[in-house]
């Protein structure tokens, strides 16, 4: 599976941006989508996870009611809607697969095997 993650960008405080993850290859081994950030001189955090169907999804406490997850599975692409961004949200945001059927949605990076490469997104106080 192959990932390509779009989307990144400066912003001000309290604007949006939407972030794309397209997937190739072996899609249909796919279990669950994640993305994931890190910020300059900090460890890596979980931001939100989808399952490939859309039936679940899960998020972190710190971007609860601003960001959304969602799929296009016709178009073997994730996105993450960011709205009320904050200048703690900048990073580099990176999307991430999980092709292991555990039925569980996974916050932890070890339990994703494979990674796109990373959009920066910055956000100005």
């Amino acid at each position: 599976v192959q990932l390509q993650a779009s989307g990144g960008g400066l912003v001000q405080a309290g604007g949006s941006l939407r972030l794309s993850c397209a997937a190739s290859g072996r899609t249909g081994n796919v279990y669950a989508m994640g993305w994931f950030r890190q910020a300059p001189g900090k460890e890596g955090e979980f931001v939100t996870a989808i399952t490939w169907s859309g039936s679940s999804t899960i998020y972190a406490d710190s971007v609860k009611g601003r960001f959304t997850i969602s799929r296009d599975n016709a178009k073997n692409t994730v996105y993450l809607q960011m709205n009320s961004l904050k200048p703690e949200d900048t990073a580099v945001y990176y999307c991430a697969a999980d092709v292991t059927w555990s039925r569980i949605l996974s916050t932890k990076p070890p339990s994703y095997d494979y990674w796109g490469q990373g959009t920066q997104v910055t956000v100005s106080s």
